[in-house]
């Protein structure tokens, strides 16, 4: 701390900048920030999240493309191009995996592959109506309901 008792006439008012207010400030700052991170990033030990990469969507015949959209609050459901109704939705997904099973050798067969659903919804899409479409596909049996999504120019996995 600097300080000016008296003196010559010809000393020049003192123009340097008390930083001592500062660093208390930035001392109590920094003891805040190390008490409040830990209570802000609570997290679950052992969880493990996934890595994010694109992978090409390899497209059987036997697979299920659906697009989502909704409009005005009503939720849109297309199988292909074919717009369904949920039930519908529920009924071509139950027929559909009952004919490729029969296809397959029946439900016997050890090398059974169950046929994939894509989902594809838009992005301003209510939740509701993609999470309507996967409870569908689920009940009906199809064990692997999946994302189609757009990856980012230049992600190439």
């Amino acid at each position: 701390m600097a300080m000016s008792v008296g003196g010559d006439s010809a000393e020049k008012p003192m123009s340097d900048i008390n930083t001592t207010p500062l660093v208390d400030v930035m001392l109590v700052l920094l003891i805040i920030f190390l008490i409040a991170v830990p209570v802000a990033i609570q997290t679950v030990k052992g969880i493990k999240l996934p890595n994010v990469r694109f992978d090409p969507t390899t497209t059987k015949p036997e697979n299920v493309s659906l697009s989502v959209t909704a409009t005005d609050g009503t939720c849109k459901v297309y199988w292909g191009v074919t717009p369904v109704t949920h039930q519908e939705l529920l009924d071509r997904a139950v027929a559909k995996l009952k004919a490729e099973i029969d296809r397959q050798g029946g439900p016997g067969n050890p090398d059974l592959e169950l046929p994939e659903a894509h989902v594809r919804a838009d992005v301003n899409t209510d939740w509701r109506c993609v999470a309507g479409t996967i409870y569908n596909m689920q009940m009906a049996g199809f064990a692997k309901v999946g994302f189609i999504s757009q990856p980012k120019n230049g992600d190439a996995g």
